[in-house]
């Protein structure tokens, strides 16, 4: 098939979250040295949006207390955008301090889940955000704000998240400043029918507003983390957070099994027609690498057993034969 006949199909964005979501999860400390390794490796693979850590206390998760390092070592890469989770204004701070592209702050739909997680109230977090704003703003620095809304699409302390809460929190994240929001199924309770619905209710709700929810994080806790990509995508998002070798999970879940597998993610999407960016050939190098260093650890992803179908390239259209139009970022 030709590129010229092929159906053109927006970019999508996978931006990895291994490095801090993935790392957070694993009892051992993978060196700083592999670290960047892996950061390098990931972006000559393609990949332009990396999550590289967490700015919060190093006694509490001294697996991410090298994240200055790695955000400096990340500005060096041409293009890639640096993301790091900020619990708290101090975090924020930290982030600004660094010069990190993205801040990612976690406000969770589930106000069970929030005070385990912050020790905060989600209206409390509210406050936060806009105080994280007024931070930035007064440093004039370019960080952006993105809110990622955590359970909403349940909880395995509280159970059931309302919708209506969701919606309510998305929209008071916007007007506390936040610039871009995302839904994450924390711990691996929705599916595809409850994520499509979720979505455009928010889009609809959030109107003029709609183009700043920007991303789905879903967790592959019980093995459809896929299928709730492909629905997320089918009703416009087209950028998707997930971890190589799906590491990952969250520690109000037990059992959790961990992310989306990056490498899973990239080959279904290639697979469609869409444009990431990503050799997944790279990728599933990249991956070896990092499985050696976690020997030991529960790792997920379907694609490496298997490999890459010879029947057909996973990437079957080229980078020409895409629209410039983004969809939703």
């Amino acid at each position: 098939m030709n590129a010229s006949n092929t159906p053109r199909r927006p970019a999508v964005t996978v931006r990895e979250v291994g490095l801090r979501d993935g790392l957070q999860s694993v009892a051992m400390i993978v060196p700083t040295s592999h670290k960047l390794e892996w950061i390098g490796a990931a972006y000559a693979a393609g990949q332009r949006e990396i999550e590289v850590g967490s700015f919060v206390p190093a006694r509490l998760l001294p697996q991410l207390a090298d994240t200055a390092e790695l955000v400096a070592h990340a500005k060096t890469l041409p293009g890639l955008v640096a993301s790091v989770l900020v619990p708290n204004l101090k975090g924020a701070e930290r982030a600004i301090e660094v010069g990190a592209d993205l801040m990612l702050v976690p406000l969770s739909a589930s106000a069970a889940h929030s005070a385990a997680n912050v020790r905060k109230t989600p209206d409390e977090m509210i406050k936060q955000i806009a105080d994280i704003r007024a931070a930035r703003d007064a440093a004039s620095s370019k960080t952006i704000i993105e809110v990622g809304m955590s359970t909403a699409f349940g909880c395995t302390i509280q159970g059931d998240v309302a919708e209506d809460d969701v919606i309510r929190l998305l929209q008071a994240a916007l007007d506390a400043g936040a610039e871009r929001v995302g839904l994450a199924d924390t711990v691996g309770y929705a599916d595809p029918a409850q994520v499509r619905r979720l979505f455009e209710k928010a889009f609809r709700a959030l109107g003029s507003q709609a183009d700043k929810l920007t991303c789905g994080h879903f967790h592959d806790t019980r093995g459809l983390a896929l299928a709730n990509t492909l629905a997320a995508l089918d009703v416009g998002v087209c950028r998707f957070d997930a971890s190589l070798a799906g590491i990952g999970g969250c520690p109000h879940a037990p059992g959790a099994s961990g992310n989306a597998a990056t490498e899973d993610v990239v080959f279904m999407l290639e697979r469609m027609g869409y444009h990431t960016g990503i050799d997944l050939t790279a990728l599933l190098e990249l991956r070896k690498r990092v499985a050696s260093w976690l020997a030991g650890e529960q790792l997920g992803g379907a694609v490496w057993r298997a490999g890459v179908p010879k029947s057909r390239p996973a990437t079957t259209f080229t980078s020409s034969s895409f629209s410039s139009q983004p969809g939703i970022q």
